[in-house]
């Protein structure tokens, strides 16, 4: 398979990007996106060019670092699915792919399609965890959760953090992200004890870096790779209406 590939280049956050065009060919179906990258990168590196700067790590749709616009959706045309995964098949011989960043103010842009995510690290240093003392290792069916509550926390739990509910949205809102990573403590009794003040934290830190507030057009949930559903936002609402009522 053969693609022309539109891709943004930008050496810093502060310098003027620009989308560059780079021709590719005999790309096996089979391949990831991610490797048809690896293939482009090999032959401007032989050309003695600079290669395309892109961020990946664990390759198998768990760690969201490999979050890339493309063709005007975050990870691709495929639902539930990272960049990563998505095999060029997905796409048909010929085509044009335009590639870019995520393009929201809490993610600077580092290089080329590199975003500075740490916004999302500051956030869950404020409160996405527990403090507990455990000593001993207590058994899995200690403390009795039901099943459905057990399932929802699991599903919140999930998000990966890739940023593409921020990328996707029009107002770069990160409600849906906050929203899964106070609901997967808050449905647990686990997670009670410091609810209020996570809550607080969590949602007082996302607005100072910069993220927006969430419009409703659920954008967020029809793009996440993870399939975090939007009833994580209402149930952050709940929560932080409770923890300020209650002060």
């Amino acid at each position: 398979m053969d693609f022309t590939l539109k891709i943004w280049r930008q050496e810093n956050a502060k310098s003027k990007g620009r989308f560059e065009i780079y021709k590719v060919k005999d790309i096996s179906p089979d391949a990831s996106f991610l490797e048809m990258l690896d293939i482009l990168n090999e032959q401007l590196i032989d050309k003695l060019a600079h290669p395309v700067c892109f961020d990946n790590d664990c390759r198998e749709g768990i760690c969201g670092m490999c979050g890339l616009y493309i063709n005007g959706r975050p990870h691709g045309p495929l639902s539930g699915t990272t960049t990563c995964q998505l095999c060029m098949r997905n796409f048909n011989d010929g085509d044009t792919i335009v590639v870019e960043p995520w393009r929201a103010r809490p993610f600077p842009i580092i290089k080329d399609l590199v975003v500075d995510r740490s916004a999302f690290d500051k956030i869950i240093q404020e409160g996405g965890y527990i403090s507990a003392t455990t000593g001993g290792v207590p058994d899995a069916n200690a403390i009795p959760i039901a099943k459905k509550k057990a399932d929802e926390a699991m599903d919140s739990a999930s998000c990966i953090g890739c940023g593409a509910c921020v990328a996707a949205c029009k107002n770069a809102s990160a409600m849906l992200f906050v929203g899964a990573k106070v609901s997967q403590f808050a449905l647990l009794p686990q997670g009670r004890v410091e609810a209020k003040d996570r809550v607080k934290k969590m949602i007082k830190k996302m607005d100072e870096l910069g993220f927006g507030s969430c419009t409703n057009t659920y954008a967020c949930e029809a793009e996440c790779p993870k399939n975090i559903k939007r009833s994580n936002i209402a149930r952050m609402n709940r929560e932080f209406i409770c923890a300020k009522c209650s002060e």
